[in-house]
């Protein structure tokens, strides 16, 4: 069985240092744990009040996961990080101090439910500035708020956008600086105070630190940068935090000499995929190792062989096929043999992916 390795030291280590980061820039963060799957044996290791001093608060995509943040911790203020659906508004009440909404009929079920269980749901409304995902246009803002503002058992505790995850559209001094006025503009006339600006996610950290990210706001939604240290913005480590904290060992369940191009007639019956073929290689051969670990588990684009002359040949639902050249070192030592492991980098969504899998080992070490 292939396995996953979580460093969960390093994983605290990177918390702790966007903490102290964002706690000099006055700018409060949620934790998003979203990577871990909702898997309690994880969410134990980082919900430690040393760590959750300088959070807000943790937040989740899945109803689920939310459950196991109070499971693990009754005392942990959670953020629901999607606007949820109407038909789980009850789930949500009762496992999510704060949700992100742009749907007035759920945040009115929400209220319902609310009132019901005898208590007030807090809520950050997100609004659309250019990424086309969540978010209230912003030509009905004012409505919207106000149609919001009158439900009893609703607490509107801020405003928010999403930026940079789907058509990754950069967030930009100008464009949360329109936050800032909308959120000036609703307690003007409505006479009311919004505590949180929800600026966006780890690609809004390179702007913190350059200083081009407005004062007033001050709160953020951290995931990527928490468990890979790194920044969608330039994809690259931000400041001194710590990349490597996974890394994903397969098997090798058989290596022999090949041949590169496949022989017989290619049908359109495969399973699997597989690299395009060079009527160039006819005839000629490498080495390949066949892996335990396939399509079921996770997808190849999200695993980054630590040997560079590593290459994928295919991969099917349960294997997958690399190319390794002659298997030979500088020195002509042999480098891969059968019941040997291959080392790969995996990043988020293959985290993610491999938390899922029922086929993955995951092994935490310090």
């Amino acid at each position: 069985m292939a396995e996953l390795n979580i460093n969960i030291g390093k994983i605290t280590d990177n918390i702790r240092k966007i903490g102290n980061f964002l706690a000099s820039r006055n700018v409060q963060w949620s934790l998003i744990t979203k990577v871990f799957s909702g898997e309690i044996s994880l969410l134990e290791k980082i919900l430690r009040e040393d760590l959750l001093k300088n959070i807000h608060s943790v937040g989740d995509s899945r109803l689920s996961s939310l459950k196991n943040l109070k499971q693990v911790n009754p005392d942990v203020k959670t953020i629901y990080i999607k606007p949820p659906a109407a038909a789980y508004a009850e789930d949500v009440v009762k496992f999510a101090d704060i949700s992100l909404n742009s749907s007035y009929r759920t945040i009115s079920k929400l209220n319902d439910i609310a009132k019901k269980m005898n208590k007030r749901h807090s809520i950050i409304i997100m609004i659309e500035l250019g990424e086309l995902r969540e978010g209230v246009m912003r030509h009905d803002l004012m409505e919207f708020y106000n149609k919001v503002f009158q439900l009893d058992n609703i607490e509107v505790v801020g405003l928010g956008t999403n930026l940079g995850c789907m058509y990754g559209v950069e967030p930009t001094y100008d464009k949360l600086l329109q936050l800032v006025l909308y959120k000036q503009l609703i307690e003007c006339r409505f006479n009311k105070e919004l505590n949180l600006i929800s600026g966006g996610s780890s690609i809004t950290l390179p702007m913190v630190d350059t200083g081009m990210f407005p004062k007033e706001v001050n709160h953020l939604r951290i995931g990527e940068a928490a468990f890979f240290g790194t920044s969608p913005l330039n994809n690259e480590l931000f400041q001194d935090l710590n990349g490597d904290a996974f890394a994903y060992f397969a098997n090798i369940i058989e290596l022999e000499e090949k041949n590169i191009v496949p022989d017989g007639v290619i049908s359109d019956g495969n399973v699997g995929h597989a690299v395009d073929i060079d009527d160039l290689e006819r005839g000629k051969t490498s080495y390949k190792a066949i892996l335990d670990f396939g399509l079921l588990d996770v997808d190849k684009d999200s695993l980054m062989p630590v040997n560079s002359d590593v290459k994928y040949v295919g991969i099917t639902s349960d294997m997958t096929v690399v190319d390794i050249g002659n298997n030979r070192d500088s020195e002509g030592k042999t480098k891969y043999h059968v019941g040997g492991k291959m080392a790969f980098k995996p990043d988020y969504m293959g985290v993610a992916r491999l938390l899922n899998s029922r086929f993955t080992e995951k092994i935490i070490v310090s």
